[in-house]
């Protein structure tokens, strides 16, 4: 039957039931017992609660030992220390400098420790005042679009919304940033006013550390104006001594069963046979290749379209997302520095961290071979920093050998040109340094024990989970290139991916392993929302995802706002990537307008900023009148800060606005996530 109005109704036959069912007095009696029993252990640790408004606790750990273990005080108590290190650190170099610094610490008569604020209960901070000359320095690395680094992130909230009265407190700061992003080093710089406005005292003023530069340089300076800082603070002078100690012992592990040796997995022991859910940092998904193909039509250069199958993993992505990829040195690298050092790689061994109350017993996941560590658990193909050299001085018998390193270690001015040009500008590795220095023999163990972490390797996802929920696309560039020494250096991770080629269904398909890093880099939340993307060469990637999306929503009828896509590369007929799919979505109407620029194609170079200045009418239409949003996606040393020049100038120009107002309503942008960047140096 029908209302009035047209609407239907369901006719329903109503019957008389007692008022008070069976199945009421069950599910009463239910929620009573729930209730009295979540009561009664709230109650419980109440107290407990208040007392611990912030801690964070190893999973492995029972609940005692979690406890004892978060309680940063009562380690530096127990074992007489004074001096703590905290770092914040997404690929290792801050978790480095922590080291260097505790080590250090003992010339200075404070023995330190070094400290993840994940593992410790950061509200501890107000007790560092019972322990006498006491000091807290904090290695901080600020990421992406100012963000703080995962292990650093609770800390960070910590700060932000407590009060604690942190008077008494001593303590420094050492920023690691990028220039070339416009959050330089804005997680370190908070915590240091942070901990000031708390009540603290800052013993040195704040380092910033700048990648894109040499932030080696700048650590090192930093830290030896920390530590006459730290002299006059404290009244103490520095012993002299020199602090070569060895951070871990050698455990002979020959006997050790097969089946308890690491083979490469990041965490758990066999993890990559019994794969468990959920996916992350230290357990990623052993994803097959299921597409590997090549994007450039010609040319010397590869660019590589790879498609991860993530059928059953459970795993969930979304639009604008990253992918980490774990790599694996060249057997190549890993069997010459065998060979540079008259060692069996095969030997199986394990690193035992000499301070028994260290959270960390080992550098990687032991025990395992040398070739194990080398291959998946070692950097080998990056710059070694001085502290190396500092350290393979005492293995070189050939004194021209010893002096090189003596040099190169020093914070001297022709030291440091020594390291910049010998190292840096030279592009040397590990295997770079064993072969011109061919008297410096390291043993192994010690080598494994100073050289950092391999680290995965970040892809924006250039798909959308909507039209592809099973896999995970990236759009990669192949590294090679040759350095001043004629030597070949190759990327480590886009070198083993070419590798990685599916074959026919009867054989074993490639792996590798991965997993999904959140981003903030995202479509506005309605569809209708005008767009604008900027994305030469790969920076196309995640706006691929972008125009998969919009595509799929038209398709199911929604309404979708204007998408202008400015793409760029050097030729059209050689690395204009995606080219059919883009003209498909311009020809069926997703993709409103595409503005592409081929810089090597005509005499005079053109780039997509020189489309952006042409089409200044069109970009404010969409940012300024219609409130649209604006994504930068590529290389941010100089495309995007030359796209946010000529987009306050157009906001000058067009929005009829002095320079201050045009910045402030950039910056408003940024903050209300209109104006959105996903760029690397």
């Amino acid at each position: 039957m029908e209302n009035s109005e047209g609407v239907k109704i369901e006719s329903t036959v109503v019957t008389e039931e007692p008022l008070i069912s069976a199945l009421d007095i069950a599910l009463f009696v239910v929620i009573i017992t729930v209730a009295y029993f979540w009561y009664f252990k709230r109650d419980k640790q109440s107290s407990s609660s208040e007392k611990k408004p912030y801690t964070i606790q190893p999973s492995s750990l029972s609940s005692i030992e979690q406890t004892s273990n978060s309680s940063f005080i009562k380690k530096l108590k127990s074992t007489g220390r004074s001096l703590v290190v905290f770092y914040g650190s997404q690929t290792g170099t801050a978790e480095e400098f922590a080291g260097r610094i505790a080590k250090e610490g003992a010339r200075y008569k404070m023995k330190g420790m070094v400290a993840d604020p994940e593992e410790c209960d950061m509200a501890d901070l107000v007790e560092m005042k019972e322990i006498q000359k006491s000091l807290a320095i904090f290695c901080i690395a600020t990421y992406g679009e100012g963000d703080p680094t995962d292990n650093a992130m609770d800390f960070y909230e910590w700060l932000q919304n407590g009060d604690a009265d942190l008077e008494g407190l001593n303590y420094a700061v050492f920023g690691l940033g990028n220039k070339t992003y416009e959050h330089y080093n804005e997680i370190a710089i908070y915590i240091d006013q942070r901990l000031e406005e708390l009540g603290a005292t800052r013993v040195h003023e704040i380092g910033l550390g700048d990648d894109d530069a040499n932030i080696e340089d700048d650590f090192v300076t930093w830290k030896e104006k920390l530590w006459e800082s730290v002299c006059s603070h404290y009244g103490i002078e520095e012993t002299g001594e020199e602090s070569n100690i060895r951070q871990y012992k050698l455990v002979d592990c020959s006997e050790v069963l097969p089946e308890r040796i690491f083979s490469g997995e990041i965490s758990r022991l066999k993890s990559y046979e019994n794969q468990r859910f959920p996916f992350d940092v230290k357990n990623p998904y052993l994803s097959k290749i299921a597409v590997n193909r090549e994007l450039h039509k010609s040319g010397d250069r590869s660019c590589m379209h790879i498609e991860f199958d993530i059928d059953g993993s459970k795993m969930r992505y979304d639009t604008g997302d990253h992918v980490a990829v774990y790599p694996k040195n060249s057997s190549e690298l890993v069997d010459k520095i065998g060979e540079l050092l008259n060692a069996d790689l095969d030997a199986v061994f394990s690193l035992l961290n000499t301070d028994e109350e260290s959270s960390k017993k080992h550098p990687f996941p032991c025990p395992c071979t040398y070739r194990t560590a080398l291959t998946y658990y070692l950097d080998i193909t990056s710059n070694p920093r001085t502290h190396i050299m500092k350290e393979l001085i005492e293995y070189a018998s050939d004194p021209k050998d010893q002096e090189k390193l003596k040099l190169m270690a020093s914070s001297t001015p022709e030291g440091k040109k020594e390291f910049h040009e010998w190292i840096l500008r030279d592009n040397r590795n590990i295997v770079h340094i064993l072969e011109d220095l061919p008297s410096v023999k390291p043993d192994l163990d010690h080598l494994c024990e100073l050289l950092p972490r391999l680290q995965c390797r970040y892809y924006s996802i250039s798909s959308s989970p909507k039209v592809y929920p099973k896999s995970i696309h990236i759009t990669a560039v192949l590294v090679n290139y040759t350095t001043p020494t004629n030597r070949v250096n190759k990327g480590v991770a886009t070198n083993l991916l070419a590798q990685l080629i599916p074959t026919n269904d009867e054989l074993p398909q490639p792996t590798i392993p991965i997993y999904i890093r959140r981003s903030q880099f995202r479509l506005p939340p309605k569809s209708q929302t005008p767009i604008i993307m900027i994305g030469p060469g790969t920076g196309l990637a995640p706006f691929r995802g972008f125009i998969q999306e919009r595509d799929y929503a038209r398709k199911e009828g929604r309404e979708i706002g204007e998408m202008v896509l400015y793409f760029g590369c050097r030729k059209k007929d050689e690395d204009f990537i995606y080219e059919n799919e883009l003209q498909e979505y311009v020809a069926n109407g997703t993709l409103t307008k595409l503005h592409l620029a081929f810089s090597r194609d005509q005499p005079e170079k053109k780039y997509v900023t020189h489309l952006l200045e042409q089409n200044a009418d069109e970009l404010w239409n969409i940012i300024g009148e219609k409130s649209g949003h604006l994504y930068v996606c590529g290389d941010a040393r100089s495309m995007a800060k030359d796209v946010h020049s000529i987009i306050v100038k157009v906001v000058m120009e067009k929005g009829q606005m002095t320079n201050s107002q045009a910045l402030n309503y950039v910056k408003k942008m940024e903050q209300q996530k209109r104006y959105s960047a996903d760029v690397w140096s």
